[in-house]
């Protein structure tokens, strides 16, 4: 019996800097994010800031802040391995089970 296995084959980086090909019709809605991490804490809460300050030290980062309109701006980290989020409520408390939908 002969087995045919499929072969692979992997890249390495560096990957170029040009944008990704994004489906026709689909255009791009994220924002980059900002380069100065003092502009994402921008508009917290002192007690989401207190709540980040002390996540961080556990080495869970900020990804990126949800400003929805007329409401409070909600922060969301992610754990060192990118593996769990967390989102930090107006009032300063995690929510660890957030309804949030992420794309991937």
């Amino acid at each position: 019996m002969s087995r045919n296995a499929a072969q692979s084959t992997v890249v390495s980086g560096p990957w170029p800097s040009s944008p990704a090909v994004l489906p026709k019709g689909k255009p791009e809605r994220r924002a980059p994010p900002p380069a100065d991490p003092a502009a994402a804490r921008a508009g917290l809460t002192p007690a989401q800031l207190n709540t980040l300050e002390a996540m961080e030290i556990f080495r869970w980062r900020l990804a990126f802040v949800r400003r929805p309109m007329f409401m409070a701006p909600i922060p969301v980290l992610f754990d060192a391995d990118n593996t769990r989020y967390v989102v930090i409520q107006e009032d300063g408390s995690l929510d660890e089970h957030p309804t949030l939908k992420l794309r991937s």
